[in-house]
């Protein structure tokens, strides 16, 4: 997804953080929030976080801010895991009204 350097990043859901870092190659700085046993997302390349492992989040919350992804480009890496697989997000996004 693109945007805007420092742009707010926000929780597609309430949920849990399980993580927050850099350890995983290919994701930059990461926020994985764990929203029930069966769903996570993941929010990469994030040029700051503004929660931490064990905090509890609301739907909307910002959670992070936009950082820069491989190229340079400010971009943010949006995943969804059912049962530990990667979904299509989209399919579980609200339909955007602009």
């Amino acid at each position: 997804m693109s945007g805007h350097l420092g742009e707010d990043i926000r929780a597609a859901a309430a949920g849990n953080v399980v993580y927050t870092g850099s350890g995983l190659l290919g994701y930059g700085q990461l926020v994985i929030l764990k929203h029930n046993a069966t769903y996570l997302s993941a929010y990469g390349h994030t040029q700051s976080v503004a929660v931490r492992e064990g905090d509890a989040v609301v739907a909307g919350q910002r959670i992070a801010t936009m950082g820069a992804g491989p190229t340079g480009d400010a971009m943010l890496y949006f995943e969804i895991r059912i049962n530990g697989t990667p979904g299509n997000p989209l399919s579980f996004l609200p339909k955007r009204v602009d």
